[in-house]
């Protein structure tokens, strides 16, 4: 009896149910879109509104074989749009859809620093103008963003949990997540341990979902030549890249930029790799001998 108990708490922990089709997506047609690329075929549905309570995802029944232990992470809090009151007459009415995540990029909001976290939110209302007035994109570029206090807010609206396509790096939005780091971080600015650590766990999450490993590199397929590949070509990238490598810019700053491979590592720790974490989340050694056994 004791032995299942513990079974349970580890299930309940790191669990995280296999993604279907967002409700409402039609997977079986592609329609034209405009984005900051240009016209391409997307997936187009409706956006089903969030509850603005940040809930758990359920979880797979008790002996469930279709979630691997060892690539689940759990789900971290995430601010939602609806408590940072985004203006919705805003933006774009249709979310696009990929059919998964398979890549993260990470980015920085080119703002300044000195920020107190409370005033986040009208940040973000800003930047949320900016992006779809003078850029039009349509809504915010970012699916995230990351303050200084390690509070993740959600940014392009479509469900957190789903494959929603952003606008964060040319060449490279579909199939892909938008995490920007709130603030500026070019070379010798430091990155507070926080925000890293919170990037870390909102990666974990989003590439777990789909079994990817954060330390992993992964083939990707340029939609648009003014990007670092021409439209049509496949590259590798690291499963957490910056901005910088699929687009030529400065982006996310070289402070963060050199901060990814530890930020890699903290993600893969979260979801139980731990031959290849070095972020001190190591399971207890009872624990371990338990995940041992379940394969």
């Amino acid at each position: 009896m004791r032995l299942y108990r513990i079974a349970l708490w580890v299930t309940a922990l790191v669990a995280v149910p296999l993604m279907a089709a967002p409700p409402g997506v039609s997977t079986a047609r592609a329609v034209g879109g405009t984005t900051p690329e240009g016209p391409l075929a997307v997936w187009r549905a409706e956006v089903v509104p969030e509850s603005a309570v940040d809930s758990a995802l359920p979880f797979p029944a008790l002996g469930a074989r279709s979630v691997a232990f060892p690539r689940a992470a759990p789900r971290p809090a995430i601010v939602l749009r609806t408590q940072w009151r985004a203006d919705e007459t805003k933006r774009d009415p249709h979310a696009h859809y990929a059919q998964r995540v398979t890549a993260v990029f990470i980015h920085h909001t080119d703002t300044p620093n000195g920020y107190d976290c409370a005033d986040v939110p009208r940040t973000l209302r800003n930047l949320y103008t900016g992006q779809t007035r003078d850029q039009r994109w349509g809504d915010l570029g970012y699916n995230f963003l990351v303050d200084k206090c390690g509070t993740i807010y959600e940014g392009r609206a479509g469900g957190t949990d789903r494959p929603v396509v952003g606008s964060h790096t040319l060449g490279f939005n579909q199939g892909t997540t938008g995490i920007a780091a709130i603030g500026t971080f070019g070379r010798g600015t430091p990155v507070p341990a926080a925000m890293e650590h919170a990037i870390a766990a909102l990666a974990a999450w989003k590439l777990g979902l789909n079994g990817i490993d954060p330390t992993d590199k992964v083939q990707l397929t340029s939609t648009n030549d003014k990007s670092r590949y021409t439209k049509g070509a496949s590259a590798e990238f690291d499963a957490i890249s910056g901005h910088r490598d699929g687009y030529a810019t400065n982006c996310p700053g070289d402070a963060l930029f050199a901060r990814l491979p530890a930020i890699r590592k903290i993600a893969a720790g979260l979801q139980g790799r731990l031959p290849r974490a070095s972020s001190g989340v190591a399971l207890p050694a009872s624990l371990r001998n338990l995940q041992q056994t379940s394969h």
